[in-house]
């Protein structure tokens, strides 16, 4: 089974933590939610508290096929100031794990030195990375070697079922995309 991290820090991206562990659960992957407080109680910008399966300073990256980061500004620079994330993020990069980042989330990516050449974010969250290689709306997501990244709220649950697609292949991902009626997503 596979097994993900979504990293939780105040101010994330409620759509976006929530569609993505959603939709990687209906897939049977395991997900760790994991919390950058360290009363496993984390409060997105819209208000929404999650209680998180464990603390992120418990996780290695011997336990991981992937880290998944949500966006929103506030969590993702939670996410891009922490060591902990950043040092799990080095270290998936460094054996080749598999990366992901939703909306503003790629700027913790760019923070620790991963984000390869192509990516998509957040409209205007480029500026605050570089504008070389951001893909635009040309597409929800985006694959750049072990690198995936997508747009925002809207592109999650495609997001989501890429991420399916990576880690469980075809028949997963289309089990999961029809049960979900999401035939948008390609």
């Amino acid at each position: 089974m596979s097994r993900v991290l979504v990293p939780l820090a105040n101010e994330f991206e409620e759509i976006e933590a929530v569609s993505i562990i959603d939709v990687l659960r209906r897939a049977d992957i395991e997900v760790f939610v994991a919390s950058l407080n360290d009363n496993m109680l984390v409060k997105g910008a819209n208000g929404i508290v999650v209680q998180a399966d464990l603390h992120v300073k418990s996780v290695s990256v011997d336990m991981l096929d992937m880290i998944v980061l949500p966006g929103g500004w506030g969590g993702t620079h939670a996410l891009a100031e922490d060591e902990t994330v950043q040092r799990l993020l080095r270290e998936m990069d460094a054996k080749g794990k598999n990366i992901g980042a939703i909306c503003a989330a790629p700027f913790a990516l760019n923070k620790a030195g991963v984000l390869k050449e192509k990516y998509t974010c957040y409209p205007s969250v480029e500026e605050q990375i570089r504008e070389e290689g951001y893909m635009g709306d040309e597409a929800m997501v985006v694959e750049d070697a072990n690198v995936m990244t997508s747009r925002g709220p809207g592109t999650a649950i495609c997001f989501g079922l890429a991420i399916v697609r990576k880690l469980q292949g075809e028949e997963k991902y289309k089990t999961v995309k029809e049960g979900l009626l999401s035939t948008y997503c390609k």
